[in-house]
């Protein structure tokens, strides 16, 4: 018996250390999430702040439209975000209720041993401690009996504080499980009330998007829209290019390259596989305009696909930069190491998280229209060294 409950407490220490563990962790990372909800939900606000003061003033089409994608692409982040902690919550109420219901299983055995052993000494009759060592018959017994009946005292009190600690979890862990139940609730409303936000927002781009498309003036406004995140893009490589942290990327590429066995992305030119299945609607360098008859750089290539179709990586990186761009809408910029950078704009529902690393392959995010006019696609970039490269060099040939 002695042996048993030795083994019980044993099990009970670890299963309660882990539990401790577990719920440091579950702590911190609810931390980290409502600190990342906390802020999107601030961004959200100045943005329409912003955008309010700005509507006293006369607007065009092109920056209203990119005013509702900026705010579209910063609801659904949020609502990613309140998915994603909605789902950590109903793992902890769902962990909770476990652990609730085997401590409530661990306490019932307690009690029914404890209540074995008083109906057993009661009903066999039991004799005082200093009885049983009296009545030894040498002196080795007395001891031997002496030190067997201090284990067992030991032993009883022992189990009578688990009992009482084992109570005490159970209405900690009651009092956590419906504070969880709350926070559920709460998760789930505002992630409701996003969503019915989104929906209006994307009814009001549909009728912005009419008006560009009817309107030769709207769309000029819109190239110059472009052209402008064109100069946000640069700066951001630029800052990427310039940033401490490429070293410690550098050293991270490397390490990922030689445990995949993968080339350098210098020595892959037209062997890369393609980011989006689609066809090319818009190639990189000039482009003319017959509807406005005018030219227009493109730093890269448009490709129009399925609306929801996936966006992989080329090749195994590090992801840099997840912002939005005037005129690109959401977009993804991903370190390969050696200089060499891509850049995926236009996307929606994002995988990858800024400064992960990623595989050639992975789904970073999938396609849709944020930033775009006509339609859901993706516009691909592939700079080196500073420079801007034309990607279907680098890519492999259909």
């Amino acid at each position: 018996m002695k042996d048993s409950i030795k083994f019980v407490f044993t099990l009970l220490f670890f299963q309660l250390l882990f539990s401790q563990s577990d719920k440091r962790d579950y702590s911190e990372e609810l931390r980290y999430q409502n600190d990342a909800i906390n802020s999107l939900k601030t961004e959200i606000k100045q943005l329409r702040s912003k955008i309010k003061t700005a509507e006293s003033r006369e607007r065009s089409a092109s920056s209203r439209i990119s005013s509702i994608d900026e705010e579209i692409s910063l609801t659904a982040k949020l609502i990613k975000s309140l998915k994603n902690e909605e789902e950590k919550t109903r793992k902890k109420i769902f962990q909770l209720k476990n652990e609730i219901l085997t401590n409530e299983r661990k306490l019932e055995s307690l009690r029914l041993r404890y209540k074995e052993r008083v109906v057993s000494s009661y009903l066999k009759g039991r004799l005082t401690d200093l009885e049983r060592v009296f009545s030894s018959t040498t002196w080795r017994q007395a001891m031997y009996r002496t030190q067997y009946l201090k284990v067992i005292s030991d032993i009883e009190r022992k189990t009578t504080k688990r009992i009482e600690r084992l109570l005490i979890e159970i209405s900690k862990q009651k009092l956590e499980l419906e504070a969880a139940l709350r926070d559920n609730l709460i998760l789930k409303r505002d992630k409701e009330k996003e969503m019915s936000s989104y929906r209006n927002m994307r009814i009001n781009r549909e009728k912005e998007l009419n008006r560009i498309r009817t309107d030769k003036k709207a769309l000029s406004s819109y190239i110059n829209e472009k052209e402008a995140g064109v100069g946000q893009l640069e700066n951001i490589i630029k800052q990427v290019l310039e940033d401490k942290a490429r070293y410690e990327r550098e050293a991270r590429i490397r390490q990922q390259q030689e445990a995949l066995k993968t080339k350098s992305f210098k020595s892959l030119a037209g062997q890369l596989p393609w980011p989006a299945s689609g066809r090319i609607i818009a190639k990189f360098g000039r482009q003319w305009n017959s509807k406005l008859k005018t030219t227009t750089e493109n730093p890269g290539i448009d490709i129009k696909g399925q609306p929801g179709s996936a966006i992989r990586t080329v090749l195994g990186g590090v992801v840099t930069t997840i912002t939005y761009i005037r005129g690109y809408g959401t977009t993804i910029i991903i370190d390969h190491g050696g200089g060499f950078y891509t850049v995926y704009s236009h996307v929606t529902n994002i995988q990858a998280t800024v400064d992960s690393e990623v595989r050639n392959g992975d789904v970073i995010a999938y396609m849709g229209d944020s930033g775009s006019i006509n339609g859901s696609k993706l516009h691909f970039e592939i700079w080196g060294k500073g420079q801007k490269l034309d990607p279907e060099k680098w890519l492999r040939k259909k």
